[in-house]
This record gives structure tokens, sequence and C-alpha cells, in this order.
């Protein structure tokens, strides 16, 4: 039996772990791994090499993907689909994992349309993936943004300041919300949320006020840019307001233990799935388990915000 991987989309932290999960376990069942770099690209150009034990040696740790990753624009056609599915049967490639967001694991559901056999991964920081409760990458994008804003806090308190700080997070909020709530962020501006920003500028004066001198605004890059916020809050309150775009760094770094255990579970059961005969689907974390969810349906779960998280990160923000 040989197995393809590929990581597709946005690099995450932990898609080495998930790599090496799967090329492992593979190894224990006897089944022979080939790595498609460059994503959907790379398979389309026939960009494929076995992997074994050494290929995955010392990646656990190491973030982005030793696959690399891109995106195809001709793969989202009819004849780039077609065309990935006679490389895959030319290579002998029995069965396909997609590791990447909703766009990748959509290639992956046209690709089990065509009768290819595929097992999805979900990886995006942005944890917008409504079918599982958490995505690989997420937590350590969050932990990242909690040190730079705890830099930003330093210098935002020396200065008697307000610093908008934009994360990722076009359709979903999760970063700017797990990390404004770990922070002690003053204000949340995230899509889920109706932006009412007189009504934050409202909170932020009544803090100063209480004799807060400073505070921290997060915002999610959906709801546009952070310099634009900027101006209407120093405007509305009188106060200073600079802004931080922490960009790409979210996307770096050595995954969090969370991710480490969240991907290596993952690549494992991606295999086991295949063992099983049980493919079409896509690996899922709900409340601590690790399930598999058929791709159509996966694809269609909305992803469910966590109204609770936000009353109390408002509460708290006081």
């Amino acid at each position: 039996m040989k197995i393809g991987i590929l990581t597709s989309g946005g690099d995450a932290p932990g898609m080495n772990a998930a790599i090496r999960a799967v090329v492992r376990t593979a190894i224990y069942h006897k089944i022979d791994v080939y790595g498609i770099n460059r994503g959907y690209a790379g398979l389309l150009d026939k960009d494929i090499s076995p992997l074994n034990v050494y290929s995955v040696a010392d990646i656990l740790q190491k973030g982005g993907t030793i696959l690399r990753t891109s995106r195809s624009e001709f793969f989202p056609t009819e004849a780039g689909q077609k065309r990935a599915a006679e490389v895959l049967r030319e290579y002998g490639i029995e069965h396909l994992i997609i590791i990447g967001g909703d766009g990748s694991l959509s290639g992956a559901l046209a690709l089990k349309k065509l009768g290819v056999s595929v097992v999805g991964i979900p990886g995006t920081i942005d944890n917008d993936f409504g079918a599982s409760d958490f995505t690989i990458g997420f937590d350590t994008a969050v932990t990242t943004a909690i040190e730079a804003i705890g830099k930003i806090r330093d210098t935002t308190f020396s200065h008697n300041r307000i610093n908008v700080v934009q994360v990722m997070g076009r359709t979903c909020g999760d970063i700017a919300l797990y990390a404004g709530f770990s922070v002690g962020a003053e204000a949340l501006i995230i899509p889920e949320i109706e932006t009412n920003l007189e009504g934050i500028c409202d909170r932020l004066l009544a803090g100063k006020d209480r004799g807060k001198l400073h505070s921290i605004v997060m915002l999610a890059e959906g709801c546009g840019s952070y310099r634009d916020y900027c101006k209407k809050i120093e405007e509305l309150t009188q106060v200073t307001t600079k802004g931080t775009n922490l960009g790409y760094i979210q996307r770096g770094g050595s995954p969090s233990h969370f991710d480490r255990n969240l991907a290596s579970f993952m690549g494992y059961k991606a295999v086991e799935a295949i063992v099983n005969d049980n493919t079409g689907n896509v690996v899922v974390q709900r409340k601590g388990e690790y399930i598999m969810v058929p791709l159509e349906e996966a694809l269609e779960t909305p992803k469910v915000f966590r109204k609770d998280m936000y009353k109390i990160a408002k509460i708290l923000s006081i």
C-alpha cells in the first residue's frame, strides 16, 4: 500500500508533528509513504518523493512544514483536479492525506468525488474549521500573540496610550478572542460581534476615569485595518493611539505542547482510518476525543462562537 501526504494553503505550527505521526504510523503498518511537496501545485508538478523514519527525525519541534506549501491556480479547476487524480494513479498512491484549512479540505472533497481515497487533517491558525474544536496551529498562534502583546503592553503602559493589536482571522475572531482573554485586553473587535466603536471608546474612557492609564484593543483582521481603528479611536477618546499588526509572526515558531499533541493524534488517526478502510473523512477533535467526520458534513459545519468566553472577557476587562 502507498500513502501520499501534502500540506496546502497557509502553514501552521504543528504540521510537521502531523507529518511525523503519519509517516511513523504508516511504517508501523508496513505502508509506504510519499511526501508531496508544495501542496496541490507540487502534486500537479509531480514533485513527489518517498519519506522514511529519517525524513521525519527531529521535526516534531519545528514550525512550518518540511513539505512546504503553496496555493495552486490550476488545481481548483476541473481539469486540474482530474490531472491530480491521474498523477496519484501514475505513482500508485492509493490514499492521500491532506493537511490544511477549508480551501485545502474542499480540494480533498473534490478528489473524493473523482474516486480518490482521501483523509483530511485540519491545519490552520485561524481555528475557523467548524467541525473541530481546535485546528493545528491555533494554540501556538495564540501563545505567540500573547507573548507579543505582553511586550506591547509594557510600552503602552509607559506612555499612557491605547494600542490596537491586529491579529489574523478573516471570518473567525478566535485568535483575537483567546489572546485577548488571556492578556486582559480592554476591548475586542471581532467578526462575530457587530462593532460599536463609540461604545468601545466609552468603555476605554470609563476605565481611564477609574485610573486605568493604558489599554489594549484586540482586532481581528477581518474587521478592517488597525490603522483606521487607531485614527478613529484617537479622535473619539483624545488619547494617543498606536497600532501593531502581528502579521506572519503568528504562523511561525516551535509548536506548543498542545499543537504537538493535537497534530500527533490527528496524524495517527488519519493512518488508522486508512488501515480500517474509513476514508473520505476528516479527523477532528471534539471535547477531547478524536473522531472521523465525512468531508461533506465537516465542510458544512458552521463555526460555533464562544459567546460565554466573550461575555466573561467583557466583564473582566473593566
